[in-house]
């Protein structure tokens, strides 16, 4: 998996300070923009941060590049529905001989990782031949349509591909452009960084929160499953029961990140 933050909104929390003053103040924005020192963006944010007041955070958007997740962990990530997405494509992409991301779990026992192996042999074997019968048909119907050559093998190949990707599992590998303002990234977060998140997700969530963090410290210093910040945890009796330790970690990515500003 890799996760990289590759665009940002520049100078997000003083831009975040600036719209929220605004709400306050009689000043002309440049005004209240050019009296903004560090310390006051970090104090003014802390505060905003304390409140919950959120819709200034709007104006700030984060783009992240993910690699090498599967597609079980992409359809859960789509389903953040303020955000702009842009993935590979199996129809566009032939996937002959694709990868496939292996849960831990299975890798652990080796009786359930070789059977594993197994089939997504006999699924990469079984895709490979249909994409090549369905290549094949297309090509002869579009030559007699009137396509040349080159053409009739171009179009027949994305045809095949959108058919025999019926026989892809959630296992295979994919690659994804997401960009989120940050209130629909705290929110991801609040979800996603939870305990009882799929592993998967969870671990990328993670990953993101760091490079947010390594940017905005103050504007993302509560951000995280609720507990982490000493909020009440929303799963009820689904509680994982582990909010002390969920503290103490999201307690310590937060400082680290603090230390290297």
């Amino acid at each position: 998996m890799k996760v990289e933050l590759i665009a940002h909104t520049p100078d997000p929390e003083r831009l975040v300070a600036t719209a929220a003053k605004l709400c306050y103040s009689s000043s002309d924005i440049g005004s209240l923009r050019e009296g903004l020192t560090e310390d006051k963006i970090r104090s003014f944010l802390d505060m905003l941060v304390s409140i919950g007041h959120e819709s200034v955070v709007e104006h700030v958007s984060f783009t992240f590049g993910i690699e090498g997740i599967s597609r079980a962990c992409s359809h859960q990530l789509v389903r953040h529905r303020i955000a702009s997405y842009s993935q590979k494509s199996q129809r566009y992409v032939n996937e002959n001989g694709f990868e496939f991301i292996v849960p831990p779990a299975i890798k652990e026992l080796p009786e359930a990782n070789a059977e594993f192996s197994r089939i997504i042999g006999e699924i990469t074997e079984g895709y490979e031949k249909i994409a090549d019968m369905l290549t094949d048909m297309h090509t002869k119907r579009l030559a007699a349509e009137g396509f040349d050559e080159k053409t009739a093998a171009s179009k027949a190949r994305k045809l095949a591909n959108e058919d025999a990707r019926f026989l892809l599992p959630n296992a295979c590998e994919t690659k994804i452009v997401v960009t989120m303002n940050v209130r629909s990234l705290f929110n991801f977060f609040s979800h996603r960084c939870c305990n009882r998140a799929q592993w998967e997700i969870r671990a990328v969530a993670d990953e993101m929160l760091k490079l947010c963090l390594g940017v905005a410290p103050s504007l993302f210093a509560n951000a995280g499953p609720p507990c982490a910040s000493g909020g009440k945890c929303p799963e009820g009796k689904m509680s994982c029961g582990k909010a002390a330790e969920m503290r103490e970690r999201y307690a310590a990515l937060r400082s680290a990140a603090r230390s290297e500003e």
